[in-house]
C-alpha cells in the first residue's frame, strides 16, 4: 500500500458547521408580525416542530430571532412554513452564521489568494482576503489576511500546512452612509437628505467642493470621513465591543457609558488605543480602494 500524500494545507480537522441562527418571518397579506403573538404559543409552536432551541428572540421588526441547538434542527427548522396555524417563512440569518478573523502568516505571502481559499475550505473558510498597504504610492501585499469562516465564532488558530496561525477578530471600519454621511446605514437604506463629506452642506456631493472643511457628526473641521473625528473613533469602539457578542445598541450604550477622566477629551483616549493603518483592500469584494483596517495592536504591517 502506498503512501497517501496529504494535501498541503492539511493539520487542523475540521469541525462539522451548520447554521445555528435562523430568522423567522410571518406571511401575512397584513403585513402582521409576531409583537402580537403570544410568546407562549411560539416557543410551544417551535418545540413542537423542532424540539427544544438554544434561544428565541422577538426583534424590533417583529420578526424571531432562533438560534438551533444542533444540526437536525438547523435542517427542520428551514423547511417550515407555519407554526401552529401561522404562515411563516424561514431563511439562515444573513451574518450571525459567520465571522470574520486576522491571522499573520509570513509563509503565505507569497501564495496565490486563490490557492489559499482552496486548501482552507476543509477547515471552515469560505473566503481569504489579503490585506494590502499603500507605501510610496503603490500597492503592498502585506502578510495579514483576513479569513471568513462558516462558523459564529472565531477559532482560537488555524492551520495552514504545518504552519499554526492565531486568528484574531477583525474589527470593521464604522458604516458611514456616503448620501447623509452619518454613521450606522448605507446610502441604500438612507432616508436622510444629501450632504457634503468635505463641507456638511446639504444639497451637493463633496466631488469639487473647495469650502472650508465640517464635519456633519461632530462639526468639527475636517471631513465627515477623517479618521481622526472624535465621532468616528466612538464608532470603532462600538464596533470593537460588538465582537463580544454583545448587540450593537448594548455595545453603543456601553461606549457612551465611559466617560473619559477629567482634563482628557474622548478622542484622546481612544487615540491612545486604537491606532490606525492605511490599507487599500476591500474585504468585500476584490477591489483595491484606499481604506484603513484596524489591526489588532500586536500586528506590525510590513
Amino acid at each position: 500500500m502506498g503512501h497517501v500524500k496529504k494535501p498541503p494545507f492539511s493539520g487542523q480537522s475540521s469541525i462539522q458547521n451548520f447554521d445555528s441562527f435562523f430568522i423567522i418571518k410571518r406571511v401575512s397579506d397584513n403585513n402582521e408580525n409576531f409583537a402580537t403573538v403570544s410568546p407562549l404559543l411560539v416557543e410551544k409552536a417551535i418545540t413542537g416542530s423542532v424540539g427544544i432551541v438554544k434561544s428565541t428572540k422577538l426583534l424590533r421588526s417583529g420578526d424571531l430571532l432562533v438560534e438551533v441547538a444542533s444540526s437536525k434542527q438547523a435542517q427542520q427548522i428551514v423547511k417550515l412554513h407555519s407554526l401552529s396555524t401561522i404562515s411563516v417563512s424561514v431563511h439562515p440569518h444573513e451574518t450571525l452564521n459567520s465571522s470574520k478573523g486576522v491571522i499573520t502568516c509570513g509563509r503565505l505571502l507569497n501564495i496565490p489568494i486563490e490557492e489559499i481559499t482552496q486548501e482552507l475550505k476543509d477547515k471552515g473558510v469560505k473566503d481569504v482576503r489579503r490585506i494590502n498597504i499603500r507605501r510610496d504610492g503603490e500597492i503592498v501585499p502585506t502578510k495579514h489576511f483576513i479569513l471568513t469562516f462558516n462558523t459564529p465564532r472565531l477559532p482560537e488558530y488555524i492551520k495552514a500546512g504545518y504552519v499554526r496561525c492565531s486568528v484574531g477578530p477583525y474589527i470593521p471600519n464604522p458604516l458611514r452612509c456616503f448620501k447623509c454621511q452619518r454613521f450606522g446605514h448605507s446610502k441604500t437604506n438612507c432616508r436622510g437628505t444629501l450632504t457634503c463629506a468635505r463641507c456638511a452642506a446639504a444639497g451637493h456631493e463633496s466631488t469639487g467642493c473647495t469650502a472650508v472643511e465640517k464635519c456633519v457628526n461632530c462639526q468639527g473641521q475636517h471631513t465627515s470621513f477623517s479618521r481622526s473625528c472624535p465621532k468616528w473613533k466612538q464608532e470603532k469602539e462600538v464596533s470593537t465591543k460588538y465582537q463580544k457578542h454583545i448587540s450593537f445598541p448594548e455595545a453603543r450604550r456601553l461606549v457612551k457609558a465611559q466617560a473619559p477622566p477629567d482634563g482628557r477629551s474622548y478622542a484622546s483616549v481612544v487615540e491612545k488605543n486604537h491606532p490606525e493603518y492605511q490599507t487599500t483592500h476591500c474585504p468585500h469584494c476584490n477591489h483595491v480602494v484606499t481604506h484603513n483596517v484596524q489591526l489588532p495592536l500586536h500586528f506590525k504591517i510590513s
